[in-house]
């Protein structure tokens, strides 16, 4: 009696995707019908030697327009390491969509031995038929998804041309309801803040300075940056409109901000950043002005001159401005206001650091306030730094002037006299309420 071969084992791999991810969440989803299908077909060849592998290959709200999808990815890897021999699918265009992209797996398949074979659609892939067929049906299933991309597309602008939202990150000012864009009265009330603030500014810099320093987030709970801060000015949402591919549409919503303030901002926008920085420097006030003087004793008033397009600030000697002849070594003509600033700032933060100022401090701040606590001025005067950074230049200058007393400039040197009354006041400004209470 002649014995039946035993047909070789061979291991069938079942790939399952969708497009979307609607539906998902459902106990039995398309996936889920897909790899029954799948299952089914390779149980029905099980006198070929067809076994289903345990492992999954899923990938569900995945395009089939691309190849990045963390199930294929782990399919084909498992096709280079030799435990696949076959690859079932429902449909061919579950695996791709592209002409191209297929024509890349049906390679790497072959070069590892490995046949393809879909439910629905009976073709055989070792035969020139089979691959006409394959490719016919491939060319119908890319041809499909271009047209559904359009169509899309088509749907996207036509919306958009009648001022629907079509969705993505809600913007700061808003909330959506019913899938439309409400006002969020708060956000927009501080949205319309940073519109009229920098119309009062004129500078991007200076604004987002401000803005981090009263810790004002996004919606998403960011700090603001420049970058954002642009976007925000630019966006024509906040005027009720929207907007596609730069042509602009009457939208559904509420506009937050009204023309005459979006024109003013916009005003600004279109001058140079270099002119806006130009004008902003010269819009601030001198940290130093009425409180630096030469060794002689001769004031120093702020002065500027401009080269091109760039500004210079100095501190100039009245002597100097008129015509007076200089008495003394100690009498300087003209100093570099950046530098001498900069100099005078860092010497005030090297004696906060000091027992001596620190003691004056406490006794400064407590002639305001009796109930304060020494190390709460001690924390206060150790955070000098940062608080500093981030403040704009106008509110730097208020504190300077609250600090010091008298700036001279001699050949030895910076003396700087601090103002001990004003320094009790920088310390009680920086001591929150809260802490006070919890002391």
């Amino acid at each position: 009696m002649k014995e039946t071969a035993t047909p070789r084992r061979l291991r069938c791999a079942v790939y399952t995707r969708k497009s979307s991810e609607e539906g998902l969440d459902m106990e039995f989803n398309s996936l889920d019908a897909q790899r029954e299908s799948c299952e089914a077909y390779v149980a029905s060849q099980r006198a070929e030697g067809w076994v289903c592998m345990r492992e999954r290959y899923d990938d569900g709200g995945f395009s089939g327009g691309t190849l990045e999808r963390p199930g294929l990815k782990a399919l084909l890897e498992d096709v280079e390491a030799g435990l696949v021999d076959v690859i079932v699918v429902y449909k061919i265009d579950r695996l791709s969509r592209s002409l191209m992209d297929f024509a890349k797996l049906v390679e790497a398949f072959d070069r590892n031995n490995v046949t393809f074979v879909s439910v629905t659609q009976a073709f055989n892939t070792t035969t020139s038929m089979g691959r006409l067929t394959l490719n016919i049906l491939l060319s119908f299933a890319q041809f499909e998804r271009e047209v559904t991309g359009e169509r899309i597309r088509d749907k996207f602008a036509a919306s958009r041309a009648k001022g629907m939202w079509m969705g993505g990150f809600v913007p700061w000012g808003y909330d959506v309801a019913e899938r439309k864009l409400v006002v969020n009265e708060a956000e927009a009330d501080q949205v319309r803040a940073v519109f009229q603030r920098f119309t009062e500014l004129g500078s991007a810099t200076q604004l987002t300075r401000e803005l981090v320093a009263h810790d004002v987030r996004t919606k998403r709970g960011r700090p603001i940056d420049k970058g954002f801060l642009y976007k925000l000015l630019r966006n024509r949402l906040y005027l009720g409109e929207a907007v596609h591919k730069g042509t602009s549409y009457p939208g559904e919503h509420q506009a937050i901000i009204d023309q005459p303030l979006w024109d003013a901002v916009h005003a600004i926008l279109q001058e140079s950043p270099r002119q806006r920085a130009a004008n902003t420097r010269a819009k601030t006030p001198a940290m130093l002005k009425g409180l630096i003087f030469t060794g002689t004793g001769v004031a120093m008033t702020p002065t500027m001159t401009k080269k091109g397009s760039r500004l210079y600030r100095y501190y100039t000697s009245m002597d100097a401005i008129r015509n007076r002849a200089a008495e003394g070594t100690d009498s300087f003509v003209r100093l570099n206001a950046g530098m001498v600033e900069a100099a005078v700032i860092q010497h005030i933060r090297s004696l906060l650091r000091t027992p001596e100022i620190a003691a004056q401090a406490v006794e400064a701040a407590r002639k305001g306030d009796p109930d304060i606590d020494e190390q709460d001025v001690v924390t206060a005067l150790a955070g000098f730094d940062s608080l500093w950074e981030s403040l704009f230049p106008a509110e730097q200058a208020r504190i300077a002037r609250l600090l010091i007393e008298r700036v001279t400039v001699s050949a030895g040197g910076l003396a700087i006299d601090l103002n001990t009354g004003g320094l009790g006041s920088v310390v009680r400004e920086m001591i929150t309420p809260e802490r006070r209470q919890a002391a």
